[in-house]
């Protein structure tokens, strides 16, 4: 968020709920997930190529294991498809953490090292948000729900994002959110129990008014030259980023990070 150009596959053809663990690699570097979104942009030759759109979202409802308070809220389940699988791609990234913040330390480097981390749906979750205006995003409906809603942490993030800083990792968080909704974004990551630093260094969210000078895009940037050319200016400062965490595979392309770690989400696409 925000979503430039955002196509709703996971209401056409990506939705692939209950997905093997996937190793594969985008741009040279590893990437590990599970349940992966991914977009088709093929025109259907007929109506038999395309899923029923409520079949879909009965089953992204049941994937979150669809959990609706007295006051009508949607909440995803912490003993869901969904949680059972990011808990999952948390137990390997814990695993290849320690392992690399450990080694980082011996080996006597300059650099410091870092973990850089998405927003929506990576630290907080939108199932809420997505179910109140029936997955149909707009900048408006955003707005007013950020205003005033604390999203809750994707299951066991905010676990990992504070053990990785206890063991020496500097974090930073990288969203497509606009520079306007710092305030809300940092307040939200405070109050669901993300320790760490939520300063404007350590917090970039993009702001196509004033874009900074190490984006020669400017305010045109895609997804991919935004977040990867931040992550290139992260590692400028004198940071190596062992992992990098995203829903979208945009937020993991372009390099600079030593390991990518993909976040299932079969709600939206962002290319």
């Amino acid at each position: 968020m925000p979503r430039p150009a955002r196509f709703r596959p996971a209401l056409s053809r990506r939705a692939r709920l209950g997905a093997a663990t996937v190793a594969t690699l985008v741009a040279g570097t590893a990437v590990f997930g599970i349940g992966q979104a991914t977009a088709e942009h093929s025109v259907p030759r007929t109506d038999k190529e395309i899923p029923n759109l409520t079949q879909v979202q009965d089953k992204i409802k049941a994937y979150y294991g669809d959990t609706v308070t007295a006051d009508g809220e949607h909440y995803a389940s912490p003993r869901s498809n969904y949680a059972h699988q990011v808990r999952g791609i948390e137990a390997k990234a814990r695993t290849y953490l320690s392992k690399a913040l450990a080694q980082h330390g011996r080996t006597g480097k300059q650099t410091k090292p870092a973990i850089v981390l998405d927003i929506d749906d990576t630290t907080l979750l939108t199932y809420n948000y997505e179910l109140q205006v029936g997955f149909h995003y707009t900048e408006e409906s955003q707005d007013k729900y950020l205003a005033h809603t604390d999203m809750d942490p994707v299951f066991g993030m905010d676990r990992l994002v504070n053990w990785a800083h206890d063991k020496g990792a500097e974090v930073f968080f990288l969203t497509g959110r606009k520079e306007a909704q710092r305030a809300w974004s940092t307040r939200n990551l405070k109050n669901v129990g993300y320790g760490v630093p939520l300063d404007r260094r350590h917090v970039y969210l993009k702001d196509k008014e004033h874009p900074p000078a190490y984006l020669p895009c400017g305010a045109t940037c895609t997804t991919i030259e935004y977040k990867s050319g931040t992550r290139k200016h992260i590692e400028s400062l004198g940071y190596n980023i062992v992992a990098n965490f995203g829903d979208q595979y945009s937020d993991l392309r372009g390099g600079a990070g030593d390991r990518a770690f993909k976040m299932p989400n079969p709600m939206y696409y962002l290319p």
